[in-house]
């Protein structure tokens, strides 16, 4: 699947917000969604693109990929389990 296909259930944007604010906000809106869903998370922070991965690894959730536009990152997780 190309990163453009990808049709999030959730989008959550926490522009303006650093370290570690995007971390624990894809924690919190990843409770709050079923198996199988995906999250994107809108982030100006250039922390997210190491930090993401990393929280994915560590939880058990699918990290699905990034891309970035005009000073914003979009990345994608999906639940893959409760948390």
């Amino acid at each position: 699947m190309e990163i453009e296909d990808i049709k999030p259930d959730v989008v959550h944007d926490v522009v303006g917000t650093f370290c570690p604010v995007p971390v624990a906000e894809t924690a919190k809106m990843i409770k709050t969604m079923q198996v199988g869903q995906v999250l994107e998370l809108v982030a100006d922070d250039p922390g997210v693109v190491e930090d993401i991965p990393a929280w994915c690894k560590a939880t058990g959730q699918e990290f699905l990929g990034l891309y970035e536009e005009e000073g914003e990152y979009h990345l994608f997780v999906k639940k893959v389990k409760e948390t």
